[in-house]
């Protein structure tokens, strides 16, 4: 599977997982708690899958970039949060940065270990 998807993957994750731990208010809620810390867990866990053939700067800045665009997206659509202008344009500037790093960050081969095998 592509290293991109990978990531994309990824970011959905720590979306849910940021998501549930709003919703497990301070893990009184142990459904929403726990489903912070698989969302958490499997967002690292394909994260680290993303990281065999893209650049860790690139990887760990679409990652973050997602999971806070789309987080804050999700605040402002259904938890209320603030819909001013700055913020708007701030969260547009976070995708323009990651859809900037997708465009200019080629995809390497995956990397092969000291007995030239293939990982």
């Amino acid at each position: 599977m592509n290293a991109w998807i990978w990531l994309l993957l990824a970011a959905a994750c720590e979306i849910t997982w940021a998501i549930a731990l709003k919703k497990s208010d301070n893990f009184a809620r142990h459904g929403w708690s726990a489903a912070a810390i698989i969302f958490m867990l499997l967002s690292f866990v394909l994260l680290a899958r993303a990281m065999k053939s893209l650049p860790v700067g690139t990887a760990y800045a679409v990652w973050t970039g997602l999971g806070a665009f789309g987080a804050a997206i999700i605040g402002i659509v259904w938890l209320g949060d603030s819909r001013e202008t700055g913020r708007l344009v701030s969260l547009a500037l976070v995708l323009a940065g990651v859809v900037g790093l997708k465009y200019f960050t080629p995809e390497a081969p995956a990397k092969s270990d000291e007995a030239g095998l293939e990982k």
